[in-house]
């Protein structure tokens, strides 16, 4: 599908090199997304059992993961890394750039190229 709805299909100069990089891209993700759900799965092991949630919240959980790394697909991984930190675990800009070992500048240019990223892909 990726494939057949890229703009750049017309005009290919190397069909097989091309088909690579999207399967690749298809690895990375399938891998990114697996590690992630291994993390959360990991996560929820800790919490009490009378705190599980059911398969249902699961799912939603699943489907909000994966909408959360297509958003991000494309950015380079320091960007997502800052995106993610600050958005998801609630850092504030300097404690993301103590972490990242970068500068305040650096992270509030990563998360800018993440929040306008975001908003390209959105529908």
């Amino acid at each position: 599908m990726r494939a057949l709805h890229a703009p750049q299909l017309a005009s290919l100069d190397q069909p097989k090199a091309f088909l690579a990089t999207i399967a690749r891209r298809l690895l990375s993700n399938l891998y990114r997304r697996r590690a992630l759900e291994q993390a959360y799965l990991e996560e929820l092991a800790h919490w009490p059992e009378q705190c599980h949630p059911s398969p249902e919240e699961l799912a939603l959980v699943r489907e909000a993961l994966a909408e959360i790394d297509r958003l991000l697909d494309g950015l380079p991984a320091r960007a997502r890394h800052a995106f993610i930190l600050h958005r998801l675990e609630g850092l504030s800009q300097p404690d993301i750039a103590e972490q990242l070992g970068v500068s305040l500048a650096t992270v509030e240019r990563d998360l800018r190229r993440a929040f306008l990223h975001c908003l390209s892909v959105t529908p």
